[in-house]
């Protein structure tokens, strides 16, 4: 399942890349939820939650049907980015 979302996230990357951010695969645990770190702009983004809910999970659970939600861990210290989602 694994090679699965890391292909379903090559499709959302470009569009997160567009905007300085990008999603890094963190873990799939037994019961099918996968866990991203989202970083670059994207990371401590006012607009992060979205992203990771209209863009990142519908991918995944649209081209991954054994998944059953995605969900984001945070590092410590989010760091606050002035040019993120210039095109939201």
């Amino acid at each position: 399942m694994r090679e699965k979302v890391e292909a379903a996230l090559e499709k959302i990357r470009p569009h997160l890349r567009r905007d300085g951010g990008d999603v890094e695969l963190v873990e799939i645990t037994a019961e099918g939820v996968v866990r991203v770190r989202l970083t670059g702009a994207c990371k401590g983004c006012p607009m992060s939650r979205l992203t990771l809910r209209n863009g990142v999970e519908k991918v995944v659970l649209k081209e991954v049907p054994e998944v059953v939600a995605v969900e984001a861990v945070q590092d410590d210290a989010p760091t606050a980015s002035t040019s993120c989602c210039p095109s939201a």
